[in-house]
């Protein structure tokens, strides 16, 4: 039976935070399935279509795109030069420079991918009136902004009696 509430019910900050984290990993097994199946890891993946949309990148600036740390975008990097999709470039102007950038076979296979994974999310997305998209996007965008200047609360009392670390 589908969780249902009425307009005049308010939804606490942490029955909303429960929501959001179950929704997203629901989201995240589905995508995630659908590009294992492809052939592709989700790293790799991002990787690919950050290049599809961006054009070449270094690997630290495509690291700051898909937050993934260097050494696991080396190594994504590396497979994803093993098979041919990208390719190591060293700039023109400064040597010590190197872009990563999709190969012909590359930008082919990310722009099939990326068309299938658009269809996957709306396939589930597409349940959402335009107006609920928005609502949704804008209430999102608000929580994250909020949450990257918001300061915890202090330790309560109990807490710190048990703190071992002092």
């Amino acid at each position: 039976m589908a969780d249902t509430i009425n307009d005049k019910q308010n939804i606490s900050a942490p029955r909303l935070w429960l929501v959001l984290a179950r929704a997203y990993g629901s989201m995240v097994n589905y995508i995630e399935g659908a590009i294992t199946a492809q052939g592709l890891g989700l790293s790799d993946f991002m990787v690919l279509e950050v290049l599809l949309h961006k054009g070449p990148l270094t690997i630290s600036a495509i690291g700051q795109k898909i937050l993934l740390a260097s050494a696991s975008m080396t190594s994504a990097i590396d497979r994803l030069e093993k098979r041919d999709l990208v390719r190591r470039k060293s700039c023109d102007s400064d040597r010590r420079i190197r872009f990563v950038e999709l190969t012909d076979c590359g930008k082919a296979f990310i722009e099939e991918i990326y068309a299938r994974h658009e269809k996957d999310l709306e396939a589930v997305i597409g349940e959402l009136r335009d107006e609920e998209r928005r609502v949704i996007y804008e209430g999102l965008k608000k929580i994250g902004l909020a949450a990257k200047v918001a300061v915890p609360t202090q330790k309560c009392e109990a807490a710190a009696k048990h703190d071992t670390s002092a």
